[in-house]
């Protein structure tokens, strides 16, 4: 799938999930602005695109300002002329469970995936409606935003606010042709290493060289960060123009649509409802099949034990 003559911003590229974005964005055609808190990252990632053949220049800068976001959009533009693409992946973690998270480990992980992801957004948005042409619109989310996860407060409220933005974007900016999507992704980084139940396949697959085994990369759909870079392209490209308000899973062998939160049982008081009568019916009536929450634990095969 070529992307020849789109320009493309990728946040948190410099290594990591970002960091394949922006590679594989660039074997496709598309010119790269590389980003990330650590210049030595985004000049090694630079080097790594343009040493393939591909186009690239890197903003050092923390996500979250309006400034920041700016200077991306800006960069953009001065060095290849326009944008037409913005993948918003930049992020970090403080994980604590509630009573243990204080404000600065809260306000943190919000001001760069939530507020980033808008600030960014918003700086693109200005841009490619100027530009009278469309664009594409990725904001990166997480299982932990659809579901909620342990220890993830802050994360998982972002994640979740993203995913909401998606939705919320792709129908202010449906009249001028960007498509605004979710994607979830689930991939063997840094922070999925730390999970016990893969630990020891991730490492071994690093040992050997070897794929991920079948059940990882199908049941729990994780694979390499190449596994998601396809659907990056995809949602960059022509081919799909009309994808647009969706979150969209994708890692090892798996590719999901997610469903959008909607009313699942109903049901009807002449008068309203007392609690009394909410009582009465719950367990029988609305509340007879509960939701489901939290991401789901491995399920380790007995074979691969």
């Amino acid at each position: 799938m070529e992307l020849n003559g789109r320009v493309a911003i990728v946040t948190g590229s410099g290594r990591g999930l970002g960091l394949a974005y922006a590679k594989a964005l660039a074997a496709a055609g598309a010119a790269v602005v590389v980003n990330d808190v650590d210049a030595q990252a985004v000049d090694a990632a630079v080097e790594q695109i343009t040493s393939a053949g591909g186009r690239a220049t890197g903003v050092t800068a923390a996500v979250g300002e309006t400034a920041a976001a700016d200077e991306l959009v800006a960069t953009a533009v001065r060095a290849f002329g326009r944008l037409d693409v913005l993948v918003t992946n930049a992020g970090i973690l403080r994980d604590r469970v509630l009573w243990k998270m204080t404000d600065e480990d809260f306000d943190a992980v919000v001001k760069v995936h939530l507020r980033g992801t808008f600030t960014c957004a918003r700086a693109a948005a200005v841009r490619m409606r100027e530009q009278g042409e469309g664009g594409r619109i990725i904001l990166i989310g997480s299982p932990a935003g659809q579901r909620g996860n342990f220890g993830q407060t802050n994360y998982a409220a972002a994640k979740a606010g993203i995913a909401a933005m998606a939705r919320t974007w792709a129908l202010e900016l449906a009249r001028s042709g960007i498509t605004v999507n979710a994607v979830v992704p689930v991939a063997a980084t840094e922070m999925t290493k730390t999970i016990p139940a893969f630990a020891p396949f991730i490492a071994e697959s690093e040992r050997t060289g070897a794929p991920l085994p079948r059940w990882l990369r199908r049941d729990e759909g994780l694979g390499t960060v190449e596994d998601v870079t396809g659907l990056i392209t995809f949602l960059a490209s022509d081919a799909a123009k009309d994808v647009t308000g969706q979150a969209i899973g994708i890692g090892g062998d798996r590719l999901a649509l997610w469903a959008h939160p909607q009313e699942k049982a109903v049901a009807f008081a002449d008068g309203g409802w007392s609690a009394e009568a909410i009582a009465a019916q719950w367990h029988t009536g609305v509340g007879a099949e509960p939701e489901t929450y939290g991401i789901p634990a491995p399920d380790v095969p007995e074979a691969a034990k």
